[in-house]
């Protein structure tokens, strides 16, 4: 039988990790991570990390061969085409990647696949539903600015690179606001849970 596939996506700063953590903690979903596994094809020697090496320059790696993280954050939110050369490069191990990891999801009641980039990728056609953890940008900022320790133009820089607010609102199927407490978040996800949980019965 086939599982749900619930997409989550959002801006960053829009708090999608405390979502999909309070769903797999108090409801068994499970969940596959688009950053997750971007952070591992680019913490481990392999394909990725040898590409990006040969694109950007010996550079872009640490002494010790590893990924200089924040040197290659500074050049693909820079502008230009370095970005899209990056996205072209990991999108589809990615994809790969997340699709072998839901095809074998067996527990909970369905599965979730969480991704800043769920519709830029062109990775919300492996989802049956797209939630969006919502927040003003001016939310974003600050949480950024708290969370990664950045200037306000550095995470403004980051925001302004991202699908925008309007245009994803128009694109998904339901839509969380995290502007305010925990508590408020939890209680539009338990509300949230028991549609697809219901849903995911009847597949």
């Amino acid at each position: 039988m086939a599982m749900l596939v619930i997409g989550v996506t959002g801006g960053i700063g829009s708090g999608k990790s405390l979502a999909v953590q309070y769903l797999h903690k108090k409801n068994g979903v499970t969940v596959v991570d688009a950053d997750q596994i971007a952070r591992e094809l680019l913490s481990s020697p392999g394909p990725a990390l040898q590409a990006i090496g040969d694109h950007f320059g010996p550079d872009i790696l640490q002494a010790d061969g590893s990924l200089n993280r924040a040197r290659l954050r500074t050049i693909i939110f820079a502008g230009g085409d370095q970005r899209r050369w990056l996205e072209q490069l990991l999108h589809p191990m990615v994809r790969e990647s997340q699709q072998q990891q839901l095809q074998s999801c067996t527990g909970g009641p369905y599965a979730i696949l969480v991704s800043p980039l769920l519709l830029e990728s062109g990775h919300h056609t492996l989802v049956d539903r797209i939630v969006l953890i919502d927040v003003a940008e001016q939310i974003q900022v600050t949480r950024t600015m708290g969370r990664d320790g950045v200037s306000r133009a550095e995470a403004e820089r980051v925001i302004e690179a991202q699908m925008s607010r309007r245009e994803r609102l128009s694109r998904v199927d339901d839509v969380v606001d995290n502007s305010k407490t925990p508590e408020h978040l939890y209680r539009q996800l338990d509300r949230l849970h028991a549609l697809y949980a219901n849903q995911a019965v009847t597949l």
